[in-house]
């Protein structure tokens, strides 16, 4: 792990200077993310007392009742993590990454080179863009060594986390992704589903994230640092420490041969893939589900052996045991919110100050400071979502906006809020201090742009 990063932080010009005072906000008063879900329970519970004419005992017993309401929701959440992380870790994957991280040729390619591959990840799926950003800054960061190019390797770290502010629009949204499920809490609110067609395909979505990857891989190229500034390289021990990708098991008996072979999970792979095909020939779309169960079809093709399956998986099971406790807290706040009638007092307010033009912005703007308290993009959705989804069927707009829009919000603000970025920084031995000061320069530029398409989108 990096480890002389204190003396030269401090000396730190430009941008980081800029942003220290911020740095040192984040890093002695923003808690846990855990601790965010339990405040905002806290919160919630008082403006139900307030707000409605619930007593004490009504919202209680909304919370304990609503607790279970997201579990299988949870649970598909719980596996596009772990299954991102796990396919960014398989051997293919891994190499591909160390071909890639031989491309560019100067510091700016360097920088910008890792957000674009991060970016795409990210739009794949959201867990394969957080640990593909950590994992190509390292092997970027050591060939620039061995080439003799000077990178900042904190600026590295951020251009791949800056990577994570597409993930929304893209393949694995679960807000979109959500709303297209039979039977999710959207389904049942709105009494039908609306496919990706309709939020994640729809043009203005896709120019959104197309302009988004222009604008922010810009701005980063803008602020990366200059020639005679002070860099920070990744020590040389640090890469060699690294992890390998493979894992391999001693073959002692018959069993462990079958464990070996690739035999089995190669035949899954492709009884996966052949169930897609049949799930998408017949008029099938994309839904949490059926994401899932893409990547765990590339997972089962690409191991050598169950074997490395079970080693990767392991590694990978680590980064989730957070959201699992968090989602049971976000279940009880929509609990508090829809039985104690919360919900409709914070539509009405939107609805009083909102007009069809603005209501995306506004919705945008209130996603992304729902997202400090819960990090989560599927809770905070869980959460959001069905105000936003009210105040747009009263003001007469389309319910994609109100999707898309809160989608916006979430992975917006996840720039500065150091939940989502924990993954990445594990794998770069960082803080998220260190890489601040470029991921709010990512803030500024995506929000103009997730800004702009929504008042088009609004006043079309």
């Amino acid at each position: 792990m990096p480890t002389a990063y204190p003396e030269p932080r401090e000396k730190a010009s430009g941008i980081s200077a800029a942003m220290r005072p911020v740095n040192s906000l984040v890093e002695r008063y923003i808690p846990s993310a855990l601790v965010f879900a339990v405040v905002l329970s806290l919160v919630v519970a008082i403006l139900a007392l307030v707000f409605t004419d619930a007593g004490p005992v009504d919202v209680l017993v909304g919370w304990g009742d609503g607790l279970a309401g997201l579990l299988a929701f949870m649970t598909q959440m719980a596996l596009i993590l772990l299954l991102g992380h796990t396919l960014a870790n398989t051997g293919p994957v891994r190499k591909l990454l160390t071909g890639l991280a031989g491309l560019p040729k100067t510091p700016t390619q360097a920088y910008v080179f890792v957000f674009l591959v991060a970016a795409v990840a990210s739009l794949i799926t959201w867990g394969l863009g957080l640990v593909v950003g950590g994992l190509l800054a390292k092997e970027v960061a050591a060939q620039g060594r061995k080439k003799g190019i000077p990178l900042h390797f904190p600026m590295l770290v951020a251009a791949g986390f800056s990577g994570f502010v597409v993930w929304h629009m893209g393949y694995s949204g679960s807000g979109p992704l959500t709303a297209a499920t039979e039977g999710s809490f959207i389904a049942e609110q709105l009494g039908r589903t609306i496919p990706i067609t309709d939020t994640t395909f729809t043009w203005w979505n896709i120019t959104a994230a197309v302009a988004t990857i222009v604008v922010v891989g810009t701005a980063l190229a803008l602020v990366a640092p200059k020639q005679g500034d002070r860099i920070v390289e990744l020590p040389a021990e640090a890469h060699a420490d690294d992890d390998s990708a493979a894992i391999d098991e001693a073959v002692l008996t018959p069993a462990d041969r079958v464990d070996a072979s690739r035999i089995l999970t190669t035949v899954v792979g492709l009884a996966l893939v052949a169930y897609l095909v049949v799930h998408y020939v017949q008029g099938g779309t994309a839904t949490l589900d059926i994401v899932n169960w893409t990547f765990l079809a590339l997972i089962f093709l690409l191991v050598r052996s169950p074997f490395e399956l079970i080693g990767l998986t392991k590694n990978a099971a680590s980064n989730v045991g957070e959201i699992l406790l968090q989602f049971p807290l976000y279940a009880g706040i929509m609990g508090i919110m829809t039985t104690t009638g919360l919900i409709a007092v914070f539509s009405d307010f939107l609805v009083n100050i909102a007009t069809p033009g603005t209501f995306g912005v506004l919705a945008l703007l209130s996603a992304g400071l729902v997202n400090f308290f819960v990090p989560s993009g599927g809770g905070q959705f869980a959460v959001q979502a069905p105000i936003m989804l009210d105040a747009a069927n009263r003001l007469g707009v389309d319910p994609s906006v109100a999707i898309m829009a809160v989608s916006y919000g979430d992975q917006w603000t996840n720039m500065i809020q150091p939940f989502w970025a924990l993954p990445l920084l594990a794998i770069a031995g960082l803080k998220m201090r260190d890489i601040l000061g470029y991921t709010m320069v990512t803030l500024i530029a995506s929000g103009i742009v997730f800004a702009g398409i929504l008042l088009i989108v609004g006043a079309g």
